[in-house]
């Protein structure tokens, strides 16, 4: 484990729209002491031609390529398994990160002594342009609080691997296997914390899988009951307050 490297993990399918963005917003970043892993999940575009290009200027970039299509889940723990950081956290292959979103974030890991961290972030078009909506965050959230409110996002997490293991942060194969592996990890950590600053954002678009919401509640719900293994009363207890949280980011 390297000293105070971060390891920036990046699932990519098909992403030649959107990758050249996200990996530039990376290579802008102020904090200079980071690896890239991108993980192809058996593109069929040009997602993998262009992220050779970036490799040949940059060897902090790597590239690894899964033998068959298997899903986010298993796309991102193949880059947990690969990681050599102290630091982990991860980017959707559409996603942006404000330049000082490293910097201040693992500044903010050190001073609050903590494994598990989050920012705010900002929604933005198609062509990532920032919209005006803006998700801020609670300065700590716990396991039950969390269950009500699915505010920590992907593109903002980051881990200490000197306090989690790369076990305590493998990803489960289930549909919204993000949200699964925040509470699993808040099992263990008692609380995540916020740094709420808009340091990432969010390119929303009528294609990406949370745009669905009917499919967003039954994944939640299947949460709840089956991974979780809520009674029907506790589930339904959380589920009022993820579905008034979830609204009050999109609208």
């Amino acid at each position: 484990m390297k000293n105070d490297l971060i390891s920036i993990i990046v699932p990519v399918y098909n992403a030649e729209k959107f990758i050249s963005d996200t990996i530039n917003s990376i290579k802008k970043q102020t904090y200079k002491n980071w690896e890239l892993i991108l993980v192809d999940d058996c593109s069929i575009d040009n997602s993998v031609r262009i992220i050779k290009e970036f490799i040949k200027n940059d060897n902090r970039i790597k590239l690894f390529q899964q033998n068959k299509n298997n899903g986010v889940a298993t796309t991102r723990n193949k880059g947990i398994e690969v990681a050599t950081g102290k630091y982990l956290c991860f980017i959707d292959a559409d996603d942006l990160w404000n330049p000082d979103k490293l910097n201040k974030q693992v500044n903010f890991m050190k001073q609050n002594n903590c494994a598990f961290s989050f920012t705010g972030y900002e929604f933005t078009n198609k062509d990532g342009i920032p919209n005006g909506k803006k998700v801020f965050i609670p300065n700590q959230i716990n396991y039950k609080q969390a269950l009500k409110n699915t505010t920590i996002w992907t593109s903002t997490v980051m881990f200490d691997l000197t306090k989690l293991s790369k076990k305590d942060i493998t990803m489960p194969n289930v549909k919204s296997e993000d949200t699964a592996t925040w509470w699993k990890i808040l099992k263990k950590t008692d609380y995540a914390y916020g740094l709420n600053e808009i340091l990432s954002y969010y390119r929303r678009s009528p294609n990406t899988l949370s745009a669905n919401k009917l499919t967003a509640i039954k994944r939640i719900w299947h949460l709840y009951r089956n991974i979780e293994h809520l009674n029907i009363f506790y589930s339904s207890y959380n589920f009022c307050f993820y579905a008034i949280n979830a609204l009050k980011r999109r609208i």
